[in-house]
């Protein structure tokens, strides 16, 4: 196992984890990374992000997971014994059953990382009526250069091996929209998924979303909330400069 992949996964989990952010607290949420073409790191069930160790990471095969994603009719116990022989380690703690969208979003191209968190202000809008609102529009420059111009949005569905099947549709089906991957995916009623080629975008775009959601809620404070238009969303996705600035920035 890389120690650099591993370290780097630890440093991300701590910092998604992080209490005065309140993205995650006590098991929630989870992170991973792709190490190489059949295998990947993801947090065990149970682990906690801001204190997240070694002992906490499990190795998994990729193949048996995505397997599942074309699977109907499993059962939960079916799901668990699937989650369990995927592991490297047969003695490793049992994978996060997340690991099932994690295995597919890795597969990807140029995803390396990913990171699931519950974040407060963001998931006021997830269960909200205006959850869609929130995924489609943007409010500023650096939401579009750390977001994307849209995000993907899943209707809320039971979490497990359906949420992951939902996920890989709705994935899809933006790509073939935007003619690129989706930089955020928001879970309606649960929560919100950052992908990218390092830790820093997932970071990025998680630390972005949640800002995002922060100044629509004091928008609204104040006055009606003004989006940009899709004119000035695509000269923002666009320019040069701001290419530029997402490679300076890792992002």
């Amino acid at each position: 196992m890389p120690d650099t992949a591993l370290d780097s996964l630890l440093a991300l989990s701590h910092s998604l984890g992080r209490p005065d952010l309140q993205l995650a607290i006590l098991g929630e949420g989870n992170t991973s990374t792709r190490l190489d073409a059949d295998t990947f790191l993801v947090k065990a069930s149970g682990s906690s992000l801001s204190t997240l160790t070694p002992d906490g990471v499990v190795r998994c095969y990729s193949a048996p997971l995505l397997a599942l994603l074309d699977a109907k009719n499993l059962s939960d116990t079916d799901v668990d014994n699937a989650l369990l022989e995927s592991r490297v380690d047969k003695n490793a703690r049992k994978p996060s059953v997340e690991a099932l969208f994690h295995a597919y979003l890795l597969s990807l191209p140029g995803i390396n990382f990913v990171g699931h968190t519950h974040p407060i202000t963001a998931n006021a809008f997830l269960c909200s009526d205006r959850a869609r609102e929130f995924a489609s529009t943007r409010l500023f420059p650096d939401e579009i250069v750390c977001c994307g111009r849209v995000s993907a949005f899943v209707p809320y569905t039971d979490p497990g091996l359906v949420l992951s099947q939902a996920i890989r549709k709705e994935v899809e089906s933006f790509r073939k929209d935007e003619g690129e991957l989706p930089r955020v995916i928001l879970l309606q009623n649960h929560g919100v998924i950052t992908l990218g080629g390092s830790p820093q975008a997932v970071e990025a775009a998680m630390f972005m979303c949640e800002k995002a959601a922060r100044i629509r809620v004091g928008a609204a404070a104040v006055g009606d909330v003004v989006t940009l238009t899709e004119q000035e969303v695509n000269r923002i996705a666009h320019r040069p400069d701001e290419h530029h600035r997402r490679k300076a920035l890792n992002i």
